[in-house]
């Protein structure tokens, strides 16, 4: 019998780890090795996907803001400045908390581009996702909606494309209205979802006398939500000094009930009577500002009821994310 002849493979294009695209788990691996995606190169964006990032808008311009608009306001917007610069045909960048449909992004019929913050990411590090969902954006076609993708592992993050210097000033909205800057042509879907997300919306102020404070009213109570910069022990600490000595309250009424953890950083929660309105609230946070500034720079160990203190906030602590 004749001999069979070794099989050769056509020879494959050469890739680099770093032109190796993302593909589904079960499909070929693009490297040409001829394992399923989830066997090869998928093994190391896999472990990137679910790699937690703990604070993953630290460095970015308003950090604390950044992490206000993601967990706790309804509806705002922010404008970005690229560090490239507007791509032609692309008249602005937008950040909204939340977009028509849940939609990641939008390209507007004008080409100017809304990135929402407030959607389900796909991996562990909420930077790189919204990173891959603006510059898909800024080459989609104008008028169409960005949809959600895993990210590649290797890719860009916010504070890769995002100019470090330029100001982030939050606008927050009464309801969702930017959503549709032309009413009368909106498609029912769109009118349906923004009736429901106004009809949802918690009405929510920005204090102008503090950085990322936001007084909020809801039916039993109002509420200040402060998102703070400081390390979570040494904020903790700070307050638990200004609660066991009765300086941790904003007025009359009102009351320091715990915190939240958000993305790496803390959030203070007050309660507020209801008649407490954010122009009142204005005045009471400055002067607990300076107060929480003098207990910041102390050192000393804490007292009893200092640790008493700080043992009822740390029990009183919700994590959001």
């Amino acid at each position: 019998m004749a001999k069979k002849r070794p099989q050769t493979k056509a020879a494959r294009p050469q890739l680099t780890d770093g032109e190796i695209p993302v593909v589904g788990a079960r499909e070929p691996c693009p490297c040409g090795s001829g394992r399923r995606y989830k066997a090869c190169h998928g093994r190391a964006a896999a472990q990137a996907a679910t790699e937690l990032v703990h604070r993953p808008f630290e460095g970015l311009p308003g950090e604390c803001d950044w992490v206000a608009l993601r967990e706790l306001v309804p509806a705002a917007t922010a404008e970005l400045t690229l560090k490239s610069g507007l791509p032609e045909g692309v008249p602005s960048v937008t950040l909204a908390t939340v977009l028509p449909m849940a939609w990641p992004a939008l390209r507007r019929d004008d080409g100017s581009v809304l990135l929402g913050l407030q959607n389900d990411t796909a991996s562990g590090d909420i930077s790189r996702d919204l990173a891959d969902t603006l510059q898909r954006a800024l080459e989609a076609k104008p008028g169409t909606p960005v949809q959600g993708r895993r990210a590649p592992a290797e890719g860009p993050r916010l504070q890769d494309l995002l100019d470090p210097k330029a100001a982030f000033e939050p606008v927050v909205h009464p309801g969702f209205e930017f959503w549709v800057p032309d009413p009368e042509n909106a498609t029912p879907e769109v009118t349906a979802s923004l009736e429901r997300a106004n009809a949802a919306a918690i009405p929510t102020v920005k204090l102008q006398g503090v950085d990322a404070a936001y007084w909020c009213e809801t039916p039993e109570k109002n509420h200040l939500r402060w998102v703070m910069p400081h390390p979570e022990e040494q904020l903790l600490d700070a307050l638990a000094r200004l609660h066991a000595a009765g300086r941790s309250n904003l007025g009359e009424g009102t009351r320091l009930v715990g915190s939240f953890r958000a993305h790496g950083l803390t959030v203070p929660v007050w309660d507020l009577p209801s008649g407490v309105t954010a122009e009142a609230i204005e005045k009471p946070a400055v002067e607990f500002a300076e107060r929480l500034a003098a207990a910041l720079a102390t050192d000393a160990p804490l007292t009893a009821d200092e640790r008493r203190a700080r043992g009822g906030l740390t029990n009183r602590q919700v994590t959001l994310s």
